[in-house]
């Protein structure tokens, strides 16, 4: 005789229970039990998944938006810039791209599995096209790898000014990828992330201006010092270039020498990227104070060249 266990199985689901105790009929009990009980729970088992895997999104995305948005407030308030606002923002955005990428390859594996689906020959097929991918867009790894170190450890930002060797400029945008710099001249310049060993920033904290001003090699030189701070702590006191400045100037003194003149020094510490302004008023100022006191440079030593006529042909 046909009974429910072995209609339904060991564990009959409450569709082939349903039936078996509405028909008592073998064939009816197994036809609901394959063509219906079957589909509908391996179904709401995948819907399970899809919903679980939106939800573990959605509560992660939040919990990783609260922590941005509290680390962009906080420096914001602690005074610092808008970039590292920036920042801030940009690395939850990748936290939020990995997320994504690993909650939903989660699902995925859980709902091959439960249509039947062979994951072993899968995963080893996938670890082989990886290694493929991983050597045939090395470059490309590399360039994103990078582009996220550089992220992380602040390396620059936009608006920054940076010399990457022979590209000198200001980063106009910056992605996991390339960085595009515009130098002095308008040359935009797209560098890949991965070629760059070394890079050195300019708008970070404070900048220095240095001036080197040449004298007569025969002047005074402690009186030329002493005009050259008196020129430079005007520039200190004068409200417009004071802001600018984060402290007084300096006169270093001497730095070179040669023959006919002597190469003075004075160095200022500056707000980032305020240095050439400063650097130029310091000299207009030091200019005026040496004028005033009469000491002019020496010409600059010229050398005569004769050029002898080749003689005259013969003729013949």
């Amino acid at each position: 005789m046909s009974t429910l266990t072995s209609s339904c199985g060991t564990d009959p689901g409450i569709a082939c229970r349903l039936a078996w105790d509405l028909t008592h009929s073998a064939g009816t009990t197994a036809t609901v039990n394959v063509y219906l009980a079957g589909p509908i729970g391996r179904t709401l088992r995948i819907a399970f998944v899809i919903v679980l895997a939106l939800v573990a999104r959605m509560l992660t995305y939040r919990l990783i938006h609260r922590l941005t948005e509290h680390a962009a407030a906080s420096r914001l308030a602690a005074g610092t810039s808008e970039r590292r606002e920036q920042r801030a923002r940009a690395l939850g955005q990748i936290l939020l791209s990995g997320v994504s990428v690993v909650i939903f390859f989660i699902a995925a594996l859980t709902v091959l599995s439960d249509l039947g689906i062979n994951l072993a020959p899968l995963l080893a097929s996938a670890g082989v096209l990886g290694v493929a991918l991983g050597f045939g867009a090395q470059n490309l790894v590399k360039d994103y790898l990078a582009g996220i170190f550089m992220l992380v450890e602040d390396h620059y930002g936009v608006g920054d000014m940076i010399s990457l060797g022979k590209a000198t400029g200001t980063v106009e945008a910056m992605t996991l990828l390339t960085t595009r710099i515009r130098d002095l001249n308008g040359v935009v310049w797209h560098v890949h992330n991965g070629t760059i060993s070394r890079v050195g920033n300019e708008s970070q904290g404070w900048s220095r201006a240095v001036i080197d001003y040449p004298v007569p090699y025969d002047s005074d030189l402690t009186r030329i010092k002493e005009l050259m701070e008196r020129a430079a702590a005007g520039v200190w006191a004068d409200p417009v270039w004071h802001d600018l400045m984060l402290e007084e100037p300096e006169v270093w003194g001497a730095q070179e020498l040669s023959g006919t003149e002597v190469i003075m020094r004075i160095v200022a510490k500056t707000a980032a990227l305020r240095q050439w302004e400063v650097a130029r008023e310091l000299r207009i100022r030091v200019k005026a104070a040496l004028d005033s006191a009469n000491l002019t440079l020496p010409a600059p030593e010229t050398v005569d060249v004769t050029v002898a006529e080749p003689p005259a042909e013969q003729p013949s």
